[in-house]
C-alpha cells in the first residue's frame, strides 16, 4: 500500500486554478517535492498515484482550458475512472465533475457526478453573492475518511447541486444549504479552498495523501 511518502501527486496545470498556492499546501500537508508534478503533460497524469484539479473563474472557460490540452480529459478519465487513482476536485475543480454548469450559458462538464452547477440564490438578502469567507463544514454522513466538522475558507458565486442525494458529502450554509464537497468511490471535491483554510485544509489534504479508497 502506497503512503503520501510515496505516491506520486498530479497537480493539473490547465491555466485555471491557483497553482503555488495549492501546491504549497500540499507540500504543508506532508507531500515530497519529489513526488509533486505540477502538469499539463496527460503521460504524467496517467503515472501518477493521485490526482488533484484546482480551478479558479467561470466554470466554462475552466472546462475549455482543460480540453484545450490535447488528450489531458481522455488521460483524466483514463487515470480516475478506470485505474480508480485517489482524485480531489477544488472550487471549479470541483463543480466541473457536474453533467453541466449555467454559468454564461450551459456548459458541459465531465459527467463524473450527476448533477449541475447553477447560481448561489441566498434565501436571506443580507447573504451576499460571492460567497466569502469562513463557513462551518455540515456532514451529511460521518463515515467517510476524508472529512471532518470544522469551519473552511470559500468563495465562490456558484454551486455544485447533485442528483443524486448520496454523492452529497458535506454542506455550508448560506442562507440556505450549499454543497460544500461532493464525492463517490475514489472521486472527492470541495468547493471550500483547502489552500485557505489553515489548519483545517491542511489536515484535510494530508488525509487526502493518505486516502486509499
Amino acid at each position: 500500500m502506497k503512503n503520501q511518502v510515496s505516491s506520486t501527486v498530479a497537480l493539473i496545470d490547465y491555466g485555471a486554478g491557483n497553482l503555488r498556492s495549492v501546491a504549497n499546501a500540499l507540500l504543508a500537508s506532508g507531500l515530497t517535492r519529489e513526488n509533486l508534478v505540477v502538469t499539463a503533460n496527460p503521460d504524467e497524469v496517467l503515472q501518477a498515484d493521485r490526482v488533484v484539479l484546482p480551478g479558479v473563474g467561470a466554470f466554462a472557460s475552466c472546462m475549455q482550458a482543460l480540453k484545450a490540452i490535447p488528450d489531458m480529459v481522455p488521460a483524466l478519465e483514463k487515470a480516475v475512472l478506470e485505474k480508480g487513482r485517489p482524485f480531489l476536485g477544488i472550487c471549479v475543480g470541483m463543480q466541473l465533475l457536474a453533467d453541466q454548469g449555467e454559468e454564461y450559458g450551459v456548459h458541459q462538464g465531465l459527467g463524473w457526478i450527476k448533477g449541475k452547477v447553477t447560481p448561489l440564490r441566498p434565501n436571506d438578502p443580507s447573504c451576499k453573492v460571492p460567497h466569502m469567507g469562513w463557513n462551518q463544514i455540515g456532514l451529511t454522513t460521518d463515515s467517510h475518511p476524508l472529512l471532518r466538522a470544522g469551519e473552511a475558507y470559500f468563495l465562490h458565486s456558484y454551486a455544485f447541486v447533485p442528483e443524486d442525494e448520496s454523492t452529497l458529502l458535506a454542506t455550508t450554509e448560506h442562507g440556505g444549504l450549499v454543497t460544500a464537497a461532493v464525492g463517490r468511490d475514489n472521486i472527492m471535491g470541495v468547493q471550500f479552498h483547502p489552500e485557505k483554510s489553515q489548519s483545517y485544509g491542511l489536515e484535510f489534504l494530508s488525509r487526502f495523501l493518505d486516502w486509499n479508497p
